[in-house]
Protein backbone atom coordinates (compact mmCIF):
# COMPACT_ATOMS: atom_id res chain seq x y z
CA UNK A 1 0.00 0.00 0.00
CA UNK A 2 1.49 3.31 -1.23
CA UNK A 3 1.54 5.47 1.95
CA UNK A 4 -0.03 8.60 -0.39
CA UNK A 5 2.50 12.23 0.19
CA UNK A 6 6.12 13.13 1.27
CA UNK A 7 4.61 15.75 3.80
CA UNK A 8 2.50 14.77 7.05
CA UNK A 9 -0.52 16.21 7.32
CA UNK A 10 -0.58 15.76 11.32
CA UNK A 11 1.81 14.11 14.12
CA UNK A 12 1.03 12.07 16.64
CA UNK A 13 3.51 11.90 19.45
CA UNK A 14 3.35 9.95 22.87
CA UNK A 15 4.71 6.84 23.93
CA UNK A 16 4.52 4.23 20.65
CA UNK A 17 3.98 0.66 20.83
CA UNK A 18 3.54 -1.38 17.75
CA UNK A 19 4.94 -5.68 16.59
CA UNK A 20 7.27 -7.14 14.57
CA UNK A 21 6.08 -10.46 15.50
CA UNK A 22 4.53 -12.32 17.73
CA UNK A 23 6.19 -12.42 21.39
CA UNK A 24 5.57 -15.84 22.77
CA UNK A 25 7.47 -16.97 19.38
CA UNK A 26 10.31 -14.74 19.36
CA UNK A 27 10.35 -13.20 22.65
CA UNK A 28 9.33 -9.42 23.38
CA UNK A 29 12.88 -8.43 22.59
CA UNK A 30 12.56 -8.99 18.90
CA UNK A 31 8.36 -8.95 19.33
CA UNK A 32 8.05 -5.28 20.35
CA UNK A 33 8.94 -1.93 19.04
CA UNK A 34 8.35 0.55 21.05
CA UNK A 35 9.68 4.51 21.79
CA UNK A 36 9.13 6.38 24.94
CA UNK A 37 9.36 9.56 23.19
CA UNK A 38 7.55 8.42 19.99
CA UNK A 39 5.67 9.97 16.74
CA UNK A 40 3.52 8.57 14.05
CA UNK A 41 3.21 10.79 10.96
CA UNK A 42 0.58 10.69 9.01
CA UNK A 43 -1.01 11.52 5.33
CA UNK A 44 -3.76 13.38 4.47
CA UNK A 45 -4.73 10.13 2.39
CA UNK A 46 -5.38 8.09 5.76
CA UNK A 47 -2.47 6.21 5.80
CA UNK A 48 0.72 6.15 8.22
CA UNK A 49 3.62 7.51 6.33
CA UNK A 50 6.63 7.42 9.59
CA UNK A 51 7.18 6.78 12.97
CA UNK A 52 9.88 5.85 15.17
CA UNK A 53 11.43 8.23 18.24
CA UNK A 54 10.47 12.16 17.76
CA UNK A 55 14.19 12.97 17.88
CA UNK A 56 14.29 11.13 14.45
CA UNK A 57 10.94 12.78 12.90
CA UNK A 58 11.73 13.59 9.32
CA UNK A 59 12.24 17.04 8.51
CA UNK A 60 9.34 16.38 5.88
CA UNK A 61 6.74 16.24 8.75
CA UNK A 62 8.50 18.77 11.31
CA UNK A 63 5.65 21.70 10.02
CA UNK A 64 2.91 19.72 10.52
CA UNK A 65 0.65 20.02 13.07
CA UNK A 66 1.12 17.71 16.35
CA UNK A 67 -1.23 16.60 18.76
CA UNK A 68 0.74 15.51 21.96
CA UNK A 69 -0.25 12.62 23.85
CA UNK A 70 2.07 12.76 26.99
CA UNK A 71 1.63 10.16 28.91
CA UNK A 72 -0.69 7.98 27.27
CA UNK A 73 0.57 4.92 24.47
CA UNK A 74 -0.31 5.46 20.72
CA UNK A 75 -0.61 1.82 18.95
CA UNK A 76 -2.69 0.42 16.39
CA UNK A 77 -6.26 0.41 16.67
CA UNK A 78 -7.71 -2.52 18.32
CA UNK A 79 -9.21 -5.76 16.14
CA UNK A 80 -11.80 -7.62 16.93
CA UNK A 81 -12.24 -10.91 15.42
CA UNK A 82 -15.21 -12.34 16.67
CA UNK A 83 -18.06 -10.16 17.35
CA UNK A 84 -21.95 -10.47 16.61
CA UNK A 85 -23.88 -7.32 15.47
CA UNK A 86 -26.91 -8.63 16.29
CA UNK A 87 -26.75 -9.47 19.44
CA UNK A 88 -25.16 -6.17 20.47
CA UNK A 89 -27.97 -4.83 23.20
CA UNK A 90 -28.36 -8.38 24.93
CA UNK A 91 -24.80 -8.50 26.99
CA UNK A 92 -25.58 -10.30 30.09
CA UNK A 93 -28.66 -12.54 28.90
CA UNK A 94 -28.58 -15.54 31.55
CA UNK A 95 -28.92 -19.42 30.22
CA UNK A 96 -27.98 -22.30 31.91
CA UNK A 97 -25.48 -22.89 28.86
CA UNK A 98 -24.94 -22.16 25.15
CA UNK A 99 -27.74 -24.02 23.66
CA UNK A 100 -30.52 -22.56 25.69
CA UNK A 101 -28.76 -19.37 25.67
CA UNK A 102 -29.34 -19.24 22.00
CA UNK A 103 -32.84 -20.21 22.05
CA UNK A 104 -34.09 -18.26 24.86
CA UNK A 105 -32.26 -14.88 23.68
CA UNK A 106 -29.79 -15.06 20.55
CA UNK A 107 -32.29 -16.25 17.75
CA UNK A 108 -35.35 -14.11 19.39
CA UNK A 109 -33.04 -11.04 19.38
CA UNK A 110 -31.81 -11.90 15.82
CA UNK A 111 -34.93 -12.18 14.29
CA UNK A 112 -35.61 -8.30 14.59
CA UNK A 113 -33.11 -7.81 11.63
CA UNK A 114 -35.64 -8.99 9.35
CA UNK A 115 -36.43 -5.01 9.87
CA UNK A 116 -34.46 -3.07 7.18
CA UNK A 117 -35.02 -0.29 9.23
CA UNK A 118 -34.24 -1.89 12.80
CA UNK A 119 -30.83 -3.61 11.00
CA UNK A 120 -29.83 0.09 9.82
CA UNK A 121 -30.73 1.58 12.82
CA UNK A 122 -28.73 -1.07 14.77
CA UNK A 123 -25.55 -1.08 12.49
CA UNK A 124 -24.75 2.63 13.97
CA UNK A 125 -25.45 2.09 17.34
CA UNK A 126 -23.24 -1.08 16.85
CA UNK A 127 -20.15 0.61 15.22
CA UNK A 128 -20.33 3.78 17.74
CA UNK A 129 -19.77 0.69 20.48
CA UNK A 130 -17.09 -0.47 18.56
CA UNK A 131 -15.30 2.95 18.09
CA UNK A 132 -15.83 4.00 21.57
CA UNK A 133 -13.91 1.37 22.99
CA UNK A 134 -10.70 1.72 20.56
CA UNK A 135 -12.16 -0.84 18.26
CA UNK A 136 -11.39 0.58 14.84
CA UNK A 137 -11.60 -3.21 12.72
CA UNK A 138 -13.84 -6.23 12.94
CA UNK A 139 -14.95 -9.66 11.78
CA UNK A 140 -18.69 -9.43 12.35
CA UNK A 141 -21.52 -11.66 12.26
CA UNK A 142 -24.78 -10.77 11.16
CA UNK A 143 -28.16 -12.59 11.22
CA UNK A 144 -29.53 -14.74 8.50
CA UNK A 145 -31.17 -11.29 6.59
CA UNK A 146 -29.49 -10.35 3.87
CA UNK A 147 -30.26 -6.80 4.19
CA UNK A 148 -28.71 -6.28 7.74
CA UNK A 149 -25.25 -7.12 6.12
CA UNK A 150 -26.05 -4.72 3.61
CA UNK A 151 -27.23 -2.37 6.14
CA UNK A 152 -23.70 -2.92 8.13
CA UNK A 153 -22.05 -2.41 4.55
CA UNK A 154 -23.27 0.58 4.33
CA UNK A 155 -22.48 2.14 7.88
CA UNK A 156 -18.82 0.90 7.94
CA UNK A 157 -18.27 1.76 4.04
CA UNK A 158 -19.82 5.63 5.48
CA UNK A 159 -16.97 5.61 8.15
CA UNK A 160 -13.99 4.52 6.51
CA UNK A 161 -13.62 1.06 8.76
CA UNK A 162 -12.18 -1.91 8.01
CA UNK A 163 -14.75 -4.57 8.41
CA UNK A 164 -15.61 -7.98 7.53
CA UNK A 165 -19.29 -9.48 7.80
CA UNK A 166 -21.42 -11.76 5.78
CA UNK A 167 -25.21 -13.14 6.16
CA UNK A 168 -25.67 -16.40 8.37
CA UNK A 169 -26.04 -19.27 7.01
CA UNK A 170 -28.88 -21.26 8.84
CA UNK A 171 -31.12 -23.70 7.52
CA UNK A 172 -32.58 -25.98 10.58
CA UNK A 173 -32.34 -26.50 14.13
CA UNK A 174 -33.39 -22.76 14.53
CA UNK A 175 -36.54 -20.70 14.27
CA UNK A 176 -38.09 -20.47 11.17
CA UNK A 177 -37.25 -15.88 11.52
CA UNK A 178 -33.27 -16.91 11.25
CA UNK A 179 -33.09 -19.64 9.32
CA UNK A 180 -33.16 -19.54 5.20
CA UNK A 181 -32.84 -22.55 2.88
CA UNK A 182 -29.79 -23.42 1.77
CA UNK A 183 -30.11 -22.44 -1.89
CA UNK A 184 -31.61 -19.49 -1.19
CA UNK A 185 -28.90 -18.56 1.61
CA UNK A 186 -26.12 -19.32 -1.22
CA UNK A 187 -27.66 -16.90 -3.23
CA UNK A 188 -27.66 -14.05 -1.35
CA UNK A 189 -24.13 -14.57 -0.55
CA UNK A 190 -23.12 -14.40 -3.64
CA UNK A 191 -24.79 -11.80 -4.50
CA UNK A 192 -23.65 -9.37 -1.38
CA UNK A 193 -20.04 -10.72 -2.22
CA UNK A 194 -20.57 -9.13 -5.60
CA UNK A 195 -21.77 -5.88 -3.94
CA UNK A 196 -19.37 -5.87 -1.33
CA UNK A 197 -16.21 -7.82 -1.17
CA UNK A 198 -13.23 -5.65 -1.94
CA UNK A 199 -15.11 -2.40 -1.86
CA UNK A 200 -13.21 -0.17 -0.39
CA UNK A 201 -12.39 -1.39 3.28
CA UNK A 202 -14.69 -4.01 3.41
CA UNK A 203 -14.66 -7.68 2.54
CA UNK A 204 -16.95 -10.28 2.68
CA UNK A 205 -16.59 -13.34 5.13
CA UNK A 206 -19.13 -16.70 4.44
CA UNK A 207 -20.65 -16.74 7.80
CA UNK A 208 -22.11 -20.53 8.53
CA UNK A 209 -23.76 -20.31 12.02
CA UNK A 210 -22.01 -23.60 13.00
CA UNK A 211 -22.93 -27.03 12.09
CA UNK A 212 -25.66 -27.87 14.40
CA UNK A 213 -28.00 -25.41 12.54
CA UNK A 214 -27.03 -26.22 8.86
CA UNK A 215 -27.79 -28.95 6.89
CA UNK A 216 -24.52 -30.99 4.55
CA UNK A 217 -26.41 -29.35 1.56
CA UNK A 218 -25.88 -25.97 3.25
CA UNK A 219 -22.83 -26.73 3.96
CA UNK A 220 -21.36 -27.98 0.55
CA UNK A 221 -22.79 -24.66 -0.80
CA UNK A 222 -20.81 -22.60 1.76
CA UNK A 223 -17.89 -25.09 0.65
CA UNK A 224 -18.42 -24.64 -3.04
CA UNK A 225 -18.41 -20.33 -2.42
CA UNK A 226 -15.51 -20.37 -0.46
CA UNK A 227 -13.80 -22.58 -3.54
CA UNK A 228 -14.72 -19.68 -5.82
CA UNK A 229 -13.81 -16.71 -4.04
CA UNK A 230 -10.61 -17.50 -2.64
CA UNK A 231 -10.32 -13.62 -1.05
CA UNK A 232 -13.44 -13.93 0.93
CA UNK A 233 -13.47 -15.51 4.66
CA UNK A 234 -14.70 -18.36 6.12
CA UNK A 235 -15.91 -17.04 9.33
CA UNK A 236 -17.72 -19.99 11.73
CA UNK A 237 -17.92 -21.38 15.68
CA UNK A 238 -16.27 -24.52 16.67
CA UNK A 239 -16.06 -26.76 19.85
CA UNK A 240 -17.45 -24.34 21.96
CA UNK A 241 -19.24 -26.19 24.77
CA UNK A 242 -19.24 -30.26 25.39
CA UNK A 243 -23.43 -30.54 24.79
CA UNK A 244 -22.76 -28.47 21.39
CA UNK A 245 -20.11 -30.99 20.54
CA UNK A 246 -22.20 -34.13 21.38
CA UNK A 247 -25.12 -32.95 19.42
CA UNK A 248 -22.65 -32.16 16.33
CA UNK A 249 -21.25 -35.46 17.36
CA UNK A 250 -25.17 -36.93 16.52
CA UNK A 251 -25.93 -34.85 13.33
CA UNK A 252 -23.09 -36.23 11.42
CA UNK A 253 -22.03 -39.82 12.95
CA UNK A 254 -19.88 -40.20 9.75
CA UNK A 255 -17.50 -37.55 11.17
CA UNK A 256 -14.26 -38.30 13.12
CA UNK A 257 -14.95 -34.96 15.26
CA UNK A 258 -16.20 -31.79 14.85
CA UNK A 259 -13.25 -30.02 12.94
CA UNK A 260 -13.95 -33.00 10.49
CA UNK A 261 -17.01 -31.63 9.33
CA UNK A 262 -16.00 -28.71 8.47
CA UNK A 263 -12.88 -30.41 6.73
CA UNK A 264 -15.64 -32.68 4.53
CA UNK A 265 -17.26 -29.69 3.06
CA UNK A 266 -13.82 -27.75 2.06
CA UNK A 267 -14.60 -24.90 4.84
CA UNK A 268 -10.73 -25.43 6.73
CA UNK A 269 -8.22 -23.27 5.26
CA UNK A 270 -5.83 -19.92 5.70
CA UNK A 271 -9.11 -18.25 5.75
CA UNK A 272 -10.65 -19.81 7.91
CA UNK A 273 -11.91 -18.83 11.39
CA UNK A 274 -13.03 -20.50 13.92
CA UNK A 275 -14.41 -18.95 17.40
CA UNK A 276 -13.88 -20.47 20.68
CA UNK A 277 -12.02 -23.90 19.91
CA UNK A 278 -12.00 -24.23 23.98
CA UNK A 279 -12.38 -28.41 23.33
CA UNK A 280 -9.97 -29.56 20.43
CA UNK A 281 -8.26 -32.65 20.21
CA UNK A 282 -4.91 -33.12 18.95
CA UNK A 283 -5.98 -34.44 15.40
CA UNK A 284 -8.05 -31.36 15.37
CA UNK A 285 -5.10 -28.67 16.51
CA UNK A 286 -3.07 -30.76 13.73
CA UNK A 287 -5.66 -30.24 11.07
CA UNK A 288 -5.77 -26.55 11.83
CA UNK A 289 -2.31 -25.72 11.53
CA UNK A 290 -1.99 -27.85 8.23
CA UNK A 291 -4.66 -25.42 6.83
CA UNK A 292 -3.48 -22.36 8.25
CA UNK A 293 -6.80 -21.50 9.78
CA UNK A 294 -7.32 -19.06 12.80
CA UNK A 295 -8.70 -20.08 16.30
CA UNK A 296 -10.71 -17.07 17.76
CA UNK A 297 -10.47 -16.66 21.79
CA UNK A 298 -13.37 -15.33 23.24
CA UNK A 299 -13.08 -15.73 26.99
CA UNK A 300 -15.80 -13.40 28.50
CA UNK A 301 -17.68 -15.43 26.36
CA UNK A 302 -16.55 -18.62 27.57
CA UNK A 303 -16.66 -17.97 30.79
CA UNK A 304 -19.89 -16.09 31.03
CA UNK A 305 -21.60 -19.37 29.56
CA UNK A 306 -19.80 -22.22 31.58
CA UNK A 307 -18.22 -23.22 28.19
CA UNK A 308 -14.93 -24.35 29.35
CA UNK A 309 -11.50 -22.40 29.52
CA UNK A 310 -9.52 -22.21 26.41
CA UNK A 311 -5.77 -23.64 26.68
CA UNK A 312 -3.66 -21.31 24.83
CA UNK A 313 -0.62 -23.50 25.42
CA UNK A 314 -2.49 -26.70 23.67
CA UNK A 315 -3.03 -24.16 20.88
CA UNK A 316 0.59 -22.97 20.47
CA UNK A 317 2.11 -26.45 20.96
CA UNK A 318 4.69 -27.30 18.50
CA UNK A 319 5.40 -28.78 16.45
CA UNK A 320 1.62 -28.01 15.55
CA UNK A 321 0.69 -25.21 16.68
CA UNK A 322 -2.13 -23.07 15.39
CA UNK A 323 -3.10 -19.63 15.04
CA UNK A 324 -4.64 -17.90 18.08
CA UNK A 325 -7.05 -14.54 17.76
CA UNK A 326 -8.64 -12.66 20.55
CA UNK A 327 -12.02 -11.29 20.36
CA UNK A 328 -15.12 -10.02 22.45
CA UNK A 329 -17.87 -12.11 21.34
CA UNK A 330 -20.77 -9.53 22.13
CA UNK A 331 -23.12 -10.62 22.78
CA UNK A 332 -21.81 -13.80 24.90
CA UNK A 333 -19.29 -12.04 26.19
CA UNK A 334 -19.46 -9.09 28.31
CA UNK A 335 -17.68 -6.48 27.51
CA UNK A 336 -16.83 -4.60 24.01
CA UNK A 337 -13.62 -3.40 25.25
CA UNK A 338 -10.62 -5.17 24.22
CA UNK A 339 -8.92 -5.03 27.36
CA UNK A 340 -11.15 -6.21 29.50
CA UNK A 341 -11.04 -9.22 27.50
CA UNK A 342 -7.65 -9.81 27.43
CA UNK A 343 -7.90 -9.53 31.07
CA UNK A 344 -10.21 -12.24 31.15
CA UNK A 345 -7.91 -13.97 28.77
CA UNK A 346 -5.19 -13.65 31.71
CA UNK A 347 -7.67 -15.04 33.96
CA UNK A 348 -8.36 -18.22 32.00
CA UNK A 349 -4.49 -18.39 31.10
CA UNK A 350 -3.93 -18.95 34.91
CA UNK A 351 -6.24 -20.81 35.77
CA UNK A 352 -4.94 -23.62 32.95
CA UNK A 353 -1.77 -23.21 34.54
CA UNK A 354 -0.50 -21.02 31.28
CA UNK A 355 1.49 -17.81 30.81
CA UNK A 356 -0.17 -14.62 29.08
CA UNK A 357 1.72 -11.47 29.53
CA UNK A 358 0.57 -7.81 28.46
CA UNK A 359 2.68 -7.89 25.22
CA UNK A 360 1.01 -11.27 24.26
CA UNK A 361 -2.35 -9.82 25.17
CA UNK A 362 -1.98 -6.89 23.30
CA UNK A 363 -0.38 -8.72 20.32
CA UNK A 364 -3.28 -10.95 19.57
CA UNK A 365 -5.63 -7.86 20.01
CA UNK A 366 -3.42 -6.19 16.95
CA UNK A 367 -0.78 -7.24 14.65
CA UNK A 368 -2.16 -10.72 15.95
CA UNK A 369 -5.71 -10.63 14.64
CA UNK A 370 -4.43 -8.75 11.68
CA UNK A 371 -2.53 -11.76 10.62
CA UNK A 372 -5.38 -14.45 11.23
CA UNK A 373 -7.68 -12.14 9.29
CA UNK A 374 -5.17 -12.21 6.51
CA UNK A 375 -5.21 -8.00 7.14
CA UNK A 376 -1.73 -7.89 8.36
CA UNK A 377 -0.77 -6.05 5.12
CA UNK A 378 -3.07 -2.71 5.54
CA UNK A 379 -3.29 -2.62 9.65
CA UNK A 380 -1.86 -4.25 13.05
CA UNK A 381 1.04 -2.07 13.12
CA UNK A 382 2.25 1.45 13.34
CA UNK A 383 4.20 0.37 9.88
CA UNK A 384 4.22 3.18 7.38
CA UNK A 385 2.00 2.47 4.41
CA UNK A 386 -0.60 0.72 6.51
CA UNK A 387 -3.67 2.88 7.19
CA UNK A 388 -3.90 5.68 10.19
CA UNK A 389 -6.53 3.60 12.27
CA UNK A 390 -4.73 4.61 15.82
CA UNK A 391 -5.81 4.39 19.89
CA UNK A 392 -4.44 6.29 22.39
CA UNK A 393 -4.73 4.63 25.79
CA UNK A 394 -4.35 6.55 28.99
CA UNK A 395 -3.07 4.50 31.67
CA UNK A 396 -3.86 7.31 34.45
CA UNK A 397 -7.79 7.28 32.61
CA UNK A 398 -8.97 6.35 36.28
CA UNK A 399 -8.03 7.22 39.94
CA UNK A 400 -7.30 3.46 40.17
CA UNK A 401 -5.40 3.46 37.28
CA UNK A 402 -3.37 6.54 38.05
CA UNK A 403 -2.61 4.92 41.83
CA UNK A 404 -1.37 1.55 39.79
CA UNK A 405 0.23 3.22 37.22
CA UNK A 406 2.80 5.07 40.38
CA UNK A 407 4.41 1.56 40.77
CA UNK A 408 4.84 0.98 37.08
CA UNK A 409 8.57 0.22 36.88
CA UNK A 410 8.16 -0.21 32.75
CA UNK A 411 6.27 -0.16 29.21
CA UNK A 412 4.64 -4.07 29.76
CA UNK A 413 3.93 -2.83 33.81
CA UNK A 414 1.63 -0.22 32.05
CA UNK A 415 0.42 -2.55 29.78
CA UNK A 416 -0.53 -4.72 32.19
CA UNK A 417 -2.11 -2.52 34.37
CA UNK A 418 -4.41 -1.22 31.51
CA UNK A 419 -5.40 -4.75 30.43
CA UNK A 420 -6.46 -5.87 33.92
CA UNK A 421 -8.21 -2.56 35.21
CA UNK A 422 -8.68 -0.46 31.78
CA UNK A 423 -12.14 -0.01 29.75
CA UNK A 424 -13.31 2.74 27.44
CA UNK A 425 -12.49 5.18 30.23
CA UNK A 426 -8.71 4.50 29.39
CA UNK A 427 -9.54 5.01 25.71
CA UNK A 428 -7.92 8.43 24.99
CA UNK A 429 -8.24 8.92 21.52
CA UNK A 430 -9.66 6.69 18.15
CA UNK A 431 -8.09 7.74 14.81
CA UNK A 432 -9.50 5.83 11.84
CA UNK A 433 -8.00 6.63 8.01
CA UNK A 434 -6.49 9.26 10.20
CA UNK A 435 -9.42 11.07 11.10
CA UNK A 436 -9.95 11.60 14.93
CA UNK A 437 -13.38 9.76 15.36
CA UNK A 438 -13.54 9.79 19.65
CA UNK A 439 -11.72 11.24 22.01
CA UNK A 440 -11.94 12.10 25.61
CA UNK A 441 -10.66 13.92 28.10
CA UNK A 442 -8.37 13.39 30.78
CA UNK A 443 -10.45 14.04 33.70
CA UNK A 444 -9.13 11.70 35.85
CA UNK A 445 -12.08 9.01 35.96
Amino acid sequence: MRAGADAAAQVLRGRTLSFRDDPRVVGPDRAVQSHEDGAVALCSQGQILWYGAFADLPSAHAAAPCESYDGSVILPGLIDAHVHFPQHRMLAAPAHDLLEWLDRFAFNEEAQYASEDHAAAAAERFLDKLVSHGTTSALVFSSVHGQAADCLFRAAQRRGLCLITGATMMDRNAPDAVTQEAEASARESAELIASWHGVQRLRYALTVRFAITSSEEQLRLAGELLADHPGCLLHTHLSESAAEIEMVQRLFPWSKDYTDVYERFGLVGETSVFAHGIHLSERECQALHDAGSLVVHCPTSNAFLGSGLFDIEHLYAAPRPVRVGVASDIGGGTSYSLLQTLAEAYKIARLKGCSFSAFDGFYLATLGNARGLCLDGEIGTLDAGRWADVVVLDPCATPVLAGRNELSESLEDTLFALMMLGDDRAVRAVYVKGEKVASRDRSGG
